[in-house]
């Protein structure tokens, strides 16, 4: 791990990025970021409101404004929005400031997690007109590739706690 590097936690919503991100700067006493927060933050409104008002070219906009800011602070274990890897400038800064790993999950386990969590459709907003299960699959076969390149690490999430997620994590830094 680079000592004074950042820990990227990417991948899909529901793959349990914020969650994980809180265990991992327990354990390693670190500072937890939540890009959407800082987004949310500076805007002073939630991400669906974003989108609504400006659409999602203007929420990426945001989004990596925050990203710039994030990356620029003292170390700290950073839980991505699932299409912050979607713009080049953003996978460069990710790379060059951090080690970024890529939560994952199968599309049906993503969908369960999404449902049961009310508060991730309160504040998610949908990308596309298809079904919650359609958009997802749909999503996940288009990031795949730029989640995988954009990650020195993978972590299959589906079917485990969030701790057990951390453990392999924490289990994977100290190999």
């Amino acid at each position: 791990m680079k000592t004074s590097a950042h820990i990227y936690l990417t991948g899909f919503r529901g793959t349990g990025k914020t969650s994980v991100a809180a265990r991992l700067a327990a354990a390693w006493a670190m500072e937890k970021i939540d890009l959407d927060d800082v987004i949310e933050a500076a805007a002073g409104k939630s991400i669906r409101q974003i989108f609504a008002v400006g659409g999602e070219s203007h929420f990426r906009d945001l989004e990596t404004e925050a990203l710039r800011l994030v990356a620029a602070g003292p170390k700290s274990i950073i839980s991505l929005g699932g299409g912050a890897i979607l713009r080049p400038e953003n996978r460069t800064l990710i790379a060059s400031t951090g080690q970024c790993i890529w939560l994952d999950a199968t599309a049906d386990e993503i969908c369960n997690r999404v449902l049961a969590d009310a508060s991730t459709a309160e504040r998610r907003p949908a990308l596309t007109a298809l079904s919650q299960r359609e958009e997802i699959t749909r999503l996940l076969a288009e990031r795949e590739d730029l989640y995988r390149a954009s990650s020195d690490y993978h972590v299959d999430t589906s079917g485990k706690s969030i701790d057990e997620v951390a453990s392999e994590i924490v289990k994977i830094w100290q190999s």
